[in-house]
């Protein structure tokens, strides 16, 4: 089964919340259970894992192409079939140009040239790799290529990691609701939202719930440092008839833990029995 964690806006805690539900539930399944960092312009899940040990590691690639401009008649047929402007032509100059940056390896302007001008070439997409950890099966993560903007390529290449032979994989999304999430979230059979009891926590899970319901997710709401703001949150849930998994209590000395990365160490009891709570609910989705 997979379980992505999501949030709207960034802060809301998604990170911790990703980072105990697997060790909870790896302590509940016998470590059966794996984490994807998805979010491959800035992973962070490993940093409080400072003891893992690097398994494997592969550079990823993209195909784009490449104009050899002694075949190109600059027809200007593969501008044309091309929907993310990615290839630049002037036809009186006799000047072409591929915007690797824009290309989305579709594909489509290999089959509008019939003059054999395109060739296949590699391009740098970003890396791959697995680590082992204390406990759980495991963390791997994508790392973008710096100046990309391809993540959306990269988070389906590192999804692929996913081991069958664990009961849980666990998808660490990136922030927000753009495409990167849309594409972590698209493979998932549930969804944890992680917002805050704040106007900007509200404001931004309203927009994520508007997301998953249009791609017909199902998911529930953990809110993070409870206490904290306004009960507009818990009204917003109840109203929309929204689940909600667990509230995690808002706790100095938990967050004094996490600048330091002692994540696992010395929890909160409070802390502690919101995650064994949220896990309960969560093992009645699982079995």
């Amino acid at each position: 089964m997979q379980i992505a964690i999501a949030s709207g806006k960034g802060g809301t805690g998604k990170t911790t919340v990703t980072l105990n539900l697997y060790y909870f539930l790896s302590e509940k399944y016998n470590n059966q259970v794996q984490l994807i960092d998805c979010d491959v312009e800035e992973p962070n899940d490993l940093l409080f894992f400072p003891q893992a040990k690097k398994q494997a590691e592969k550079k990823v690639f993209t195909i784009v192409p490449e104009i050899d401009k002694t075949k190109c008649t600059y027809c200007k047929k593969c501008v044309e079939w091309c929907e993310f402007n990615a290839i630049s032509i002037v036809t009186k100059l006799k000047f072409v140009e591929v915007n690797y940056e824009l290309c989305h390896s579709c594909g489509a302007c290999f089959e509008a040239c019939s003059f054999g001008a395109l060739k296949q070439i590699q391009h740098p997409l970003g890396s791959i790799s697995d680590y082992q950890t204390s406990f759980g099966a495991g963390i791997s993560e994508g790392r973008l290529e710096i100046g990309s903007a391809m993540q959306t390529a990269l988070i389906k290449k590192v999804k692929k990691q996913t081991d069958s032979k664990q009961k849980i994989t666990l998808l660490d999304a990136p922030p927000g609701t753009s495409c990167p999430v849309v594409e972590t979230v698209s493979t998932a059979d549930y969804v944890v939202l992680v917002t805050e009891p704040t106007p900007f926590g509200l404001h931004d899970l309203k927009i994520t719930v508007e997301l998953l319901k249009e791609i017909h997710k199902p998911f529930g709401v953990v809110v993070n440092k409870a206490g904290l703001g306004n009960n507009a949150i818990y009204r917003f849930l109840e109203e929309n008839n929204i689940g909600l998994l667990g509230k995690i209590p808002f706790s100095k000395a938990y967050a004094r833990n996490y600048s330091r990365g002692d994540l696992f160490e010395n929890i909160p009891n409070e802390i502690e029995q919101s995650y064994h709570s949220i896990i309960g609910k969560l093992a009645t989705i699982i079995n």
